[in-house]
C-alpha cells in the first residue's frame, strides 16, 4: 500500500512516499481503508523526535484519520462499510489502519471525509478542555489565543456552540475575517495589545476562561486577563517557549491554571474518545463545519507538514488519500 515514511528523526525534509506492507490481520482491530488523514503538530513534532511520544524510524507518521470500515471485531458496533473517524498517534497517512475499538467512531454522515478528519484531534481537545477541564458554562466568556491555528480553530467552533461568548486573539495578518468566520464574537490582533482590548470588551472584568495552545511571551498577559474565578486552559506550547507564572497572581484572582492534556486523560480513559464523538456530532448537527483551508494528495505529505511549520495554515491541513 502507499504511504508516507519518516527515514529519519530530521524533520519533514525525512519523510519520503513508498510502499508499505498492509498492516498484518488482527481481529481485534477495525480495520480501516483510509480516504483523509489530518496534518496536525504533534505529527511535526514527532518527525523531530520532540513529541512525548518518542518513535524510532522508519515509520509512517498520520494521527488521525477517516475512512471506510474494512473489517471489525464483532460486539465492537462497528460493520464493513461504516465510515468512520479514528485516532492512530501514528500510522495515518497510508492507505490502510488497523485501530483499537475504543479508538474508532462513527463519522457524521453530513461531512466528507477530509472534514471528518479536521476535528479529529482539534475539536476533541477542545471539547475535553473546555467542559472537562474548565468546567464551561453558558453565557461565561471565553478569550482563544492563536486563534487561526488548529486547536484554536476548534476552541472558537467548540466555546460558541457550548453557548459561551468567544473573544479571538489572533497574530496573523489576514487571518481576522477566518475567525470571524468560525463563530467568534469578536477578533483582537495581538498586535495591538490584545490585554487592554479584552478588559474593554469584558467591561474590565476579564475572561472567566483562557485557551491557550501557544505559551510563550503571551502567557503572563492571559493571567493578567483573567476575571476573579477564571481558569487558564494550558493546552500546547506552540510558541516555542514553556511559561512559569508567579502563583500570587493566582491567589490574588482565585484563578487557576487548568492544564488540558487530552491524550492523557485519553490514554488512562480510552472510552472518552466515543463521548468526545458523540458531543462534536450534535455541534455539527447544529450546523459546526471543522475549518479545512488546505486539502493535499497524500504524496504532498512533506509539503503540507513544512507549510505548517511555517505557521503558513489557518484552521487545518488535510491529505487525501
Amino acid at each position: 500500500m502507499r504511504a508516507l515514511v519518516l527515514r529519519a528523526l530530521e524533520g519533514p525534509a525525512a519523510l519520503a512516499a513508498t510502499t508499505v506492507p498492509v498492516p498484518a490481520p488482527d481481529d481485534r482491530l477495525v480495520h480501516i481503508n483510509v480516504e483523509a488523514a489530518g496534518v496536525s503538530y504533534p505529527d511535526l513534532l514527532l518527525t523531530r523526535g520532540q513529541y512525548q511520544l518518542r518513535l524510532e524510524p522508519p515509520f509512517v507518521p498520520g494521527s488521525e484519520v477517516a475512512g471506510v470500515v474494512r473489517s471489525a471485531p464483532d460486539g465492537s458496533g462497528f460493520a464493513l462499510g461504516d465510515r468512520v473517524m479514528a485516532l492512530t498517534t501514528s500510522g495515518g497517512w497510508a492507505e490502510r489502519v488497523a485501530v483499537a475499538p475504543e479508538l474508532v467512531a462513527q463519522a457524521p454522515a453530513s461531512l466528507d471525509p477530509v472534514r471528518v478528519a479536521a476535528m479529529v484531534m482539534n475539536h476533541q481537545t477542545a471539547w475535553f478542555a473546555l467542559t472537562r477541564r474548565a468546567q464551561l458554562a453558558p453565557g461565561e466568556t471565553v478569550v482563544v489565543l492563536g486563534a487561526a491555528g488548529g486547536v484554536g480553530s476548534a476552541c472558537v467552533q467548540v466555546a460558541s456552540r457550548l453557548g459561551a461568548r468567544v473573544i479571538a486573539v489572533v497574530h496573523r495578518e489576514g487571518a481576522e475575517d477566518y475567525v470571524a468566520g468560525l463563530g467568534a464574537d469578536e477578533v483582537v490582533a495581538l498586535r495591538d495589545g490584545w490585554m487592554p482590548r479584552v478588559r474593554e470588551l469584558t467591561g474590565g472584568l476579564g475572561a472567566d476562561v483562557v485557551a491557550d495552545p501557544v505559551g510563550g511571551d503571551a502567557f503572563d498577559d492571559a493571567v493578567r486577563v483573567l476575571a476573579p474565578g477564571g481558569r487558564l486552559l494550558v493546552l500546547g506550547f506552540a510558541g516555542g517557549g514553556i511559561p512559569s507564572i508567579k502563583v500570587n497572581r493566582l491567589l490574588l484572582r482565585n484563578a487557576a491554571v487548568v492544564g488540558a492534556g487530552w491524550g492523557e486523560a485519553l490514554r488512562r480513559d480510552p472510552c472518552l474518545f466515543a463521548r468526545g464523538a458523540e458531543a462534536l456530532a450534535g455541534f455539527v448537527a447544529d450546523g459546526m463545519m471543522p475549518p479545512v483551508t488546505e486539502r493535499r494528495a497524500l504524496a504532498d505529505g512533506r509539503d503540507a507538514l513544512e507549510l505548517l511549520e511555517r505557521g503558513g495554515v489557518l484552521g487545518k491541513v488535510v491529505l487525501e488519500v
